[in-house]
């Protein structure tokens, strides 16, 4: 039979704190829980061995039992005793099995065969496990919650809709509110998997992705548009239309003798913001150089650059 290190499994010194071997144990916990490791056996075996660890440490009482044992465990496996002791009896006092709170509960770890180690058993006594499986079979536990995806429009994003979407056979509908922000996640309680015993069902968490727009980009709050304005305009000044995202028709200034690469800066045409108000749109002036001139044109801007000399 193998000493089990406790200590080192959860990778803490033997003077850590109660609350020390908590943290260490819920996120050794959730990075190796079945949950986010299907089919790993690799995983769902250290998951065990950090559970049992905690079932030990976290107890006040076992945890002083496991360090009296301490270098004597050879002479306990071969006699029985330590000290003359019975310390199996000793060792299953002290209180049954917490329930942990992960980010989804253990999935029922404990009412399989193995799920502590003959070290745990050995000391511990076999009434415990018993006592685990039965409290596993009549406890109540939350359904698993999901994950996925959802795809909106930057229009929508902007003037927010209730899109519907399907899952397990039962349409949904979710509240896009105006100005929602690209990887917001949305939680849609009591929509993920059955409760088992009587619990309630998981939740369904939503990542929200906007999709590109053709001819806007965003960046927090504000919006950036590329506006093609011809070389004439940009020289003399006038207007240039363009259609905002929610479909509105808007005149810009173009100011005499523009640079291209000019930005115009929009106030409060912006994104939503969530305190209210809106973000800015920024227009960047795209010059176009004319094409195919004819030779009155030409001889028109030769006339200009003449003059320019």
């Amino acid at each position: 039979m193998e000493y089990k290190d406790y200590y080192k499994t959860l990778g803490v010194n033997k003077n850590a704190t109660a609350e020390e071997i908590k943290k260490a144990f819920r996120q050794l916990a959730k990075k190796y829980h079945p949950d986010k490791n299907p089919g790993n056996k690799s995983a769902e075996e250290k998951f065990k061995e950090l559970t049992e660890a905690n079932e030990v440490l976290s107890d006040k009482e076992k945890r002083k039992k496991y360090d009296m044992l301490g270098a004597n465990w050879k002479q306990y496996q071969t006699s029985g005793s330590a000290d003359g002791n019975d310390w199996s009896n000793q060792f299953n006092s002290g209180g049954g099995r917490r329930s942990y709170d992960f980010s989804s509960n253990t999935g029922g770890m404990f009412e399989s065969e193995g799920g502590f180690s003959d070290f745990f058993e050995s000391f511990f006594g076999g009434s415990l496990k018993d006592k685990t499986r039965t409290n596993t079979r009549t406890q109540s536990r939350k359904g698993r919650d999901y994950e996925s995806k959802l795809s909106v429009s930057l229009n929508e994003a902007y003037s927010g809709s209730e899109p519907e979407f399907k899952i397990n056979g039962k349409i949904l509908k979710v509240k896009i509110t105006p100005g929602i922000e690209d990887d917001k996640k949305l939680r849609l309680k009591n929509q993920g998997g059955e409760g088992t015993r009587g619990g309630e069902k998981g939740d369904l968490y939503l990542t929200i992705n906007i999709k590109k727009h053709p001819l806007y980009d965003r960046k927090g709050d504000d919006l950036y548009f590329n506006l093609d304005c011809d070389l004439y305009t940009a020289i003399l000044g006038g207007k240039k239309q363009l259609k905002t995202l929610d479909e509105k028709t808007i005149n810009i200034t173009i100011p005499k003798e523009t640079d291209n690469e000019t930005i115009l800066r929009m106030k409060d045409l912006g994104m939503p913001k969530s305190n209210g108000g809106k973000g800015d749109l920024f227009v960047a002036i795209k010059v176009r150089i004319p094409k195919n001139l004819s030779s009155e044109e030409k001889s028109l801007f030769e006339k200009l650059a003449n003059i320019r000399k």
